[in-house]
């Protein structure tokens, strides 16, 4: 690293991406962390991370560091765009999610980019770690940033891209411990931008040839295993038409050598069943259609609908009625052990559910119930009732505090468990994907 320069780090965006970030280069240097979200701050400057990412013992002797040290190293977090004026690398990992019509949302990352615009000096470097479509920081980013700050790109400021492979609720793949592509506007920078995070990743770096390159791999990583998800999803779907249960056949197929083990399931969160759709709008632009990647996602997207239906038709083979019938869904985020309620694959089982005229209730000991109520417009139980039997109950998400539940204590006569996550005891369930 260029040990002449003395680096201060801005890092837009404190969420499950921003905040691990902030927190490791804090070790090594004065790191602001911003975010708009000012209740988020205020959490974050008095210890508490309820995305439960951090280390909350990292968190609070990074804040004494910064407040000892006058801010000469440690964090600090911050809504004031003030406080960051005088940092010389920006790093971006705003959130970057599709919209409705399953096109990508750059409103956030676009408005990060004016706002550095209006603060960045020569010789500052911005670095997006926020998912694109390959092309989109050189594109998009850049000729904003150009625009507000009134800078030559490549003489005046540099860019670099590095996208982010958090792993949200996952202790053993952290962000120190798995390999960070990075890339630069210019070689010089790239290789500013290599050895700056090689001082924190312990796995080491690979530095991409170009920009457009770091994209690239980014909306691949999760495109793959959308798809191959996606056929095991599939194969979910035809192996019930067949009567056999789909776990067996991948155990069993499980046993060659070279046989890749994935499980069918719900594709939500905020990589896996969004990336393929960033690749796919830039293929688009350039006029090819992609085959694989977009019915992929089909499938994957269809497997809440056969879940609910399935359920249906479960009940009504035990004669059960349906309308008004209660059904009680085990878990809310988008995977096991981790809050993370974004992009979640629940909430479209719940909808099915409802318009089948079922009354549902939700219940997930890790999700924030006023972030579920806010996005979803749901309200989730604060614990399972005693007083209450359903006539079914799907385990939605493996949550560790599921897999010890007294099912039998919980369900009626004839009642249908269905398990999505083949998590549980199999002689409870009655059907499971």
């Amino acid at each position: 690293m260029n040990e002449i320069r003395s680096y201060k780090i801005a890092i837009i965006g404190q969420g499950y991406v921003g905040l691990p970030l902030s927190l490791e280069f804090s070790i090594y240097f004065p790191v602001l962390g911003f975010d708009i979200n000012t209740e988020r701050i205020d959490q974050l400057n008095n210890g508490v991370d309820v995305t439960l990412e951090a280390d909350i013992k990292k968190l609070n002797e990074s804040l004494k560091k910064y407040e000892d040290s006058n801010g000469e190293i440690g964090y600090k977090g911050t809504s004031e765009l003030n406080d960051i004026s005088d940092c010389n690398i920006f790093i971006v990992t705003v959130p970057t999610p599709i919209d409705k019509y399953k096109t990508p949302d750059l409103s956030s990352l676009i408005s990060a980019s004016k706002m550095l615009g209006e603060i960045i000096k020569k010789g500052d470097i911005v670095i997006f770690e926020s998912t694109v479509f390959p092309g989109c920081t050189e594109e998009e980013c850049v000729p904003v940033l150009e625009k507000y700050s009134e800078l030559k790109f490549n003489e005046d400021f540099f860019v670099g891209y590095s996208p982010e492979r958090i792993n949200p609720g996952d202790k053993v793949n952290t962000l120190t411990n798995v390999k960070k592509v990075t890339s630069g506007s210019t070689k010089e920078i790239a290789d500013e931008i290599d050895n700056l995070y090689k001082k924190i990743i312990i796995a080491g770096t690979h530095q991409a040839s170009s920009i457009k390159v770091a994209e690239a791999s980014k909306a691949i990583e999760n495109a793959q295993r959308d798809v191959n998800i996606s056929f095991v999803n599939e194969l979910a779907l035809i192996f019930d038409r067949m009567g056999i249960d789909t776990n067996d056949v991948l155990e069993a197929a499980g046993t060659k050598y070279n046989f890749l083990k994935y499980k069918p399931g719900l594709v939500g969160g905020h990589c896996i069943s969004v990336d393929p759709y960033y690749l796919a709008h830039k293929a688009e632009q350039l006029g090819y259609y992609p085959e694989v990647i977009l019915s992929g996602r089909r499938v994957n997207d269809s497997i809440t609908k056969f879940i609910a239906s399935k359920v249906v038709k479960l009940l009504i083979s035990k004669s059960k009625v349906i309308k008004n019938s209660q059904t009680l869904i085990l878990g809310i985020t988008f995977k096991e052990n981790c809050p993370d309620i974004r992009n979640t694959k629940v909430i479209d089982i719940y909808n099915e559910l409802e318009e089948y005229g079922i009354e549902v209730d939700i219940f997930d000991p890790w999700a924030n119930k006023l972030e579920v109520k806010h996005e979803y417009g749901v309200d989730i139980l604060d614990r399972i009732p005693d007083d209450k039997k359903y006539d079914s109950i799907i385990i939605a998400v493996s949550h560790k505090e599921f897999l010890t539940l007294d099912y039998k204590k919980m369900k009626k006569e004839n009642s249908v468990i269905f398990d999505t996550k083949a998590c549980i005891d199999r002689s409870l369930v009655d059907a499971r994907l």
